[in-house]
């Protein structure tokens, strides 16, 4: 039976993606600022990296922090909690004079905003069933490209004009509109609480931490966040100084980029439920790492071709994305999915840190600002790649022993007989 939304679970779906877009624009928008803030900061590749990363550890810790609290509470006030104090540290990052200040910022800022996504997969979790993950996910994740479509060409339009900290005030205008939105209409989210847990905080994260069950879903959320950390941070800086892309025309590439993977994520989304969730992710991986190799090794290179390949890369990262995050959503019980979420997200962003201050130590930028050892961030991508398609076969087997393909109806089984 082909599942129907409701008007209350379309407003849901609608209010996870707007708060996906903020917060996922919030880091990304690091990327293409990364030259004015490298720039006007007077601080080097490797310190820029420490920035990014320092999003990444603080989240990773929080997450950590949050796990054993995750299934005791009423998620819409855990998600309003957490998006209060991303905001606050969003303004922060706006009102940054120097590197020791925006250091400080992204530390605050993800603190409470590394959760956020954890929870919103968890409240998918609560109130879709698993056949419809996939396109609910589907629309959700669009806020990847919905931020580049919308957030990276206004946020470096507003930075080119009043300073690289513009973006990070029009974040917030933008987030705290949302959270009002999320107070008024969102309903409460128990049913998680009917649920028996451990009432002990940490016995309850040590019990999901250490379910073996669930170690395949850990390793590969993690694995899954290094190609994205150990690329983006300098994305901006190797499109100007190695293919010759202007300031002027970067914001065209997020957008045409940003256009093309809005279009595909619903429709990923739907194919990830009729063919399988497995199956999309391992095409998407395979089609990622030939791109990757001969992305991140190309020179000057006309803006068409770059938009092309740009796009080209962006739609198959999607396609990973969704559907690793819908397999994986099925991976947790119910009493443990808030705690399992909360887990897998902080040990994303730990390993992301370390890969995208990794990529940091790995590239150099000359005094002319070329990026010299971009090539390798490539190759060290596949691998993780390539190992992750391997570890989310184990995911895709557990998750498939609890969630049995349905049985054929009458009338199916009598057409399939017929033909």
């Amino acid at each position: 039976m082909k599942f129907t939304f409701s008007k209350y679970q379309i407003f849901v779906v609608a209010l996870l993606a707007f708060i996906q877009f903020t917060v996922v624009l919030d880091f990304m928008i690091l990327s293409p600022l990364g030259v004015q803030v490298m720039d006007q900061l007077k601080i080097s590749t490797t310190k820029f990296g420490l920035v990014v990363s320092a999003y990444a550890f603080s989240a990773g810790i929080s997450g950590i922090l949050a796990a054993g609290f995750a299934d005791r509470f009423d998620r819409k006030k855990m998600l309003l909690f957490f998006y209060t104090g991303f905001v606050l540290g969003t303004v922060l990052c706006g009102i940054a004079p120097n590197y020791e200040f925006l250091l400080f910022a992204r530390i605050v800022t993800g603190l409470f905003g590394g959760v956020i996504a954890s929870i919103s997969f968890a409240i998918i979790a609560d109130l879709f069933p698993m056949e419809a993950r996939g396109r609910v996910m589907g629309l959700v994740m669009t806020a990847f490209a919905a931020s580049q479509v919308f957030g990276l060409p206004i946020g470096v339009f507003f930075s080119n004009l009043w300073g690289w900290q513009s973006p990070f005030w029009m974040i917030a205008i933008i987030s705290g509109l949302v959270g009002v939105a999320a107070l008024i209409k969102l309903e409460p989210i128990v049913s998680h609480l009917s649920e028996r847990t451990e009432n002990r905080a940490i016995k309850h994260l040590a019990t999901t931490a250490g379910n073996s069950n669930y170690l395949p879903g850990f390793l590969a959320t993690m694995l899954l966040a290094t190609g994205g950390y150990m690329l983006m941070p300098f994305g901006s800086a190797f499109s100007v100084h190695n293919l010759g892309i202007t300031l002027e025309d970067l914001p065209l590439v997020y957008f045409v980029t940003g256009v093309v993977s809005m279009a595909a994520g619903p429709l990923i989304g739907r194919a990830a439920d009729k063919f399988g969730k497995y199956p999309v992710f391992l095409i998407s991986s395979l089609i990622a790492c030939g791109i990757l190799f001969y992305y991140t090794a190309m020179g000057i290179t006309p803006l068409w071709f770059v938009i092309l390949i740009n796009s080209a890369l962006f739609v198959v990262i999607t396609g990973r994305v969704i559907s690793a995050q819908a397999l994986n959503s099925a991976m947790p019980e119910l009493r443990d999915r808030g705690a399992y979420m909360a887990i897998s997200s902080s040990l994303q962003q730990l390993s992301g840190g370390i890969a995208s201050y990794a990529a940091g130590l790995i590239v150099v930028q000359t005094p002319s600002g070329y990026i010299q050892g971009y090539p390798n961030l490539g190759y060290v991508v596949v691998v993780a790649i390539l190992i992750t398609v391997a570890i989310m076969y184990k995911v895709n087997e557990y998750v498939s022993s609890k969630h049995p393909a349905p049985a054929k109806s009458e009338s199916d089984a009598a057409l399939a007989s017929e033909t």
